[in-house]
């Protein structure tokens, strides 16, 4: 974790002054947070720096022994990410229409799906013995609705300085910990990486950034958080190991699902870009930029800090969820007596 974050926070500042020299940047618009145009392709650092920390790690015998079967895995997920990188990247330099975007997402997990990262059978949960294969057509379709599904929830919610790396960190901390009391050591290592790569963004991204992701950042870190829940805590569907990617991840799951539904009623296309994000609505609320960040942050955290207790009914998990919990309520408290003045700054 932190050599990743120091790969990555060394790379970013390097990749914001090629952008600024080659006049790779993003224009504010009246839908965007930002004012002042800043360089789109943070994600090359956060690529680089995860993939450089799983080298060092693989040199150094950090994955051990394992099976050919997980080794795979490990591959496929990593080529899986880079795959998803360059097409958001292509998103960030030429402005791919949505329905193409989609169709090569679908493409790069069915072939994902098809290097065995997957959801291949549920184990019944009043029988942990008894478990059902899926049909390879069933098996496919629920992987690449999950992959994708979770690669565009956290594109979705990458709107404001910092949000998308953070939740993205805490996200996969919580899955770090799931996996290692899974004893899914592979998985452990790759959610430990993207944290750690998180964590080195957000030293230029959080508010006020220096610099974006852009959508090759965020696909990145979407399809990761996927992939890694399916190598890894979510290999076979159990009434439990699914319930904790599902929690650690609610909360952009949500928010994807919600702005969905309101554009549909509208009549509009769910591409359709508007101002229906969870973080859009915290800031007409009257919060702050970074207010609405760090109550998103919160949140997230209490909603993995819950996914922690359900793995291993440990108690100092149960407190760390209290103690999220009274940070919200801390947070939204202090808003309603005191007020804030929100903030236009951020991507």
């Amino acid at each position: 974790m932190v050599g990743a974050g120091l790969f990555t926070a060394a790379i970013v500042p390097l990749v914001r002054r090629l952008g600024l020299r080659w006049g790779l940047i993003d224009q504010p618009d009246p839908r965007k947070q930002h004012n002042e145009p800043m360089v789109r392709l943070g994600g090359i650092g956060i690529v680089l720096g995860f993939c450089l920390a799983l080298f060092i790690t693989w040199q150094l015998g950090g994955f051990g022994s394992l099976p050919a079967s997980r080794d795979q895995l490990i591959w496929s997920t990593l080529l899986g990410g880079v795959a998803f990188f360059a097409v958001g990247l292509s998103d960030d330099l030429f402005q791919l229409p949505p329905l193409p975007r989609l169709a090569l997402q679908i493409a790069v997990a069915t072939v994902v799906w098809s290097q065995g990262v997957k959801i291949g059978s549920i184990t019944l949960p009043f029988d942990s013995n008894l478990s059902l294969t899926l049909p390879d057509w069933l098996s496919l379709f629920v992987t690449v609705i999950w992959l994708v599904g979770i690669t565009n929830a956290i594109n979705w919610l990458d709107g404001l300085d910092g949000l998308a790396a953070g939740v993205s960190g805490i996200a996969a901390v919580g899955l770090l910990s799931v996996s290692f009391s899974l004893h899914q050591t592979g998985a452990g290592l790759l959610a430990a990486a993207l944290a750690g790569a998180c964590l080195g963004f957000l030293r230029d991204n959080f508010n006020p950034a220096r610099i974006f992701m852009g959508d090759g950042g965020s696909y990145f870190l979407g399809f990761s958080l996927a992939a890694i829940s399916l190598v890894g805590p979510a290999k076979e569907l159990t009434t439990v190991s699914l319930l904790l990617p599902l929690l650690i991840l609610s909360l952009p799951l949500a928010d994807m699902s919600a702005v969905i539904m309101g554009r549909v009623s509208s009549g509009r296309s769910p591409f359709y870009p508007d101002r229906r994000h969870l973080h859009h609505r915290l800031l007409r609320a009257g919060f702050s930029h970074r207010r609405t960040v760090v109550l998103i942050y919160a949140f997230t955290q209490w909603f993995a800090a819950i996914a922690l207790v359900a793995a291993n009914a440990e108690l100092r998990f149960l407190w760390l969820a209290l103690a999220t919990g009274v940070l919200i309520w801390v947070v939204v408290r202090s808003h309603r007596s005191q007020g804030d003045e929100p903030l236009d700054q951020g991507e």
